[in-house]
C-alpha cells in the first residue's frame, strides 16, 4: 500500500464516478483529497465519506465552463494548505456530447466540448504548476479515452477533445519533467456514471462489448482505476513520463466494435 497522509491531492469530478472512486482510493492510503465538483451535494458527500477510510476529504466547487475555475480551485487549495502534490484531471459531463456522424455536428457543439474537456485541463495545468515546480515535486494524471485513441464514430467532439489533452500532457511531460513534474495519462474502461447511462442506452452494445474485454467485465472505479492512478502518482513513478495507461481489462489490444444509434438527440 503506498502512503499519502503528507501528500494533497486534487481529483476533478469526484463527487460520483471514477472520480469518486480515485478520491476514496487516495483516502484509503491517508491522503488530502480536494473533492472538487460543480454538484455541491454529491460532493460534499464524498467528502464526508472520506474520513471514515483514513483521508480527509474537502469539498470545493468546480465548474468546468468558467475559464478561471481551474485558477479558482488551485488558489482555494493553497490557501488552506499550502500546497498540491497531485492533480488528477478527470471531470467531464455526463451525456454531454450528442452521439451523431461528422455532418450533423455544429462547431458550437466541438466550442463547448473543448471549453469542457480540454481548455479546462490547460488552465488548471498552468494553475498548479507554479507551486509544483517551486517544490520541485508533482504528480498529474489526466483522464483521456480509447474513444479517441481508436477514433470511435459518432463521437468526433469528445474523440478530439481527449486526444487534444493527451497531445498537451505529452508535452507538459516534455516541458515540465526538468521541474520534477510528471503527467501521463489513463485511459480508462470502467462502470462510471456515464457508463451506466451508455448501457441503458445500448444494452446489446454494451454486452458485446464486454464480450470483446478479455477481462469480461467493465472496471472498478475505486480498485482499478484509482489504483492505476495511485500508482502513476506515487514515488514509484518518478521515471514513468508522458505515458498512456490503458486501464480496461485489455480491450483496447484489439479493439472493441463501437456502433451506437446515430441518434442526434
Amino acid at each position: 500500500m503506498y502512503k499519502f497522509d503528507s501528500r494533497v491531492i486534487i481529483v476533478t469530478g469526484a463527487g460520483q464516478g471514477i472520480g469518486q472512486g480515485v478520491a476514496r482510493r487516495f483516502a484509503r492510503a491517508g491522503g488530502t483529497v480536494i473533492v472538487a465538483d460543480i454538484n455541491a451535494e454529491t460532493g460534499q458527500k464524498t467528502a464526508d465519506s472520506l474520513a471514515k477510510l483514513g483521508g480527509n476529504g474537502v469539498y470545493m466547487p468546480y465548474d468546468l465552463f468558467d475559464e478561471n475555475g481551474g485558477d479558482t480551485l488551485v488558489e482555494a487549495t493553497m490557501s488552506q494548505f499550502g500546497r498540491v502534490d497531485v492533480l488528477v484531471n478527470n471531470a467531464y459531463p455526463t451525456g454531454m456530447t450528442p452521439v451523431g456522424p461528422i455532418e450533423s455536428k455544429s462547431l458550437d457543439s466541438y466550442q463547448t466540448t473543448m471549453q469542457a474537456g480540454f481548455f479546462s485541463v490547460v488552465n488548471i495545468m498552468n494553475a498548479a504548476f507554479p507551486h509544483m515546480k517551486v517544490r520541485q515535486y508533482g504528480r498529474i494524471i489526466n483522464m483521456c479515452s480509447l474513444n479517441g485513441v481508436n477514433a470511435h464514430k459518432y463521437t468526433s467532439e469528445y474523440n478530439s477533445c481527449k486526444e487534444a489533452v493527451r497531445a498537451f500532457s505529452r508535452t507538459a511531460a516534455v516541458e515540465w519533467m526538468q521541474y520534477g513534474i510528471t503527467t501521463n495519462i489513463i485511459c480508462p474502461g470502467a462502470m462510471s456514471e456515464a457508463a451506466k447511462k451508455f448501457m441503458e442506452q445500448e444494452p446489446e452494445m454494451m454486452t458485446d462489448m464486454l464480450s470483446q474485454n478479455p477481462s469480461g467485465r467493465m472496471g472498478d472505479p475505486e480498485h482499478d482505476i484509482g489504483g492505476a492512478t495511485m500508482l502513476l502518482a506515487s514515488q514509484d513513478a518518478q521515471y514513468i513520463n508522458g505515458n498512456t495507461l490503458f486501464v480496461d481489462g485489455g480491450s483496447h489490444i484489439n479493439g472493441v466494435n463501437w456502433s451506437p444509434a446515430k441518434s442526434t438527440k
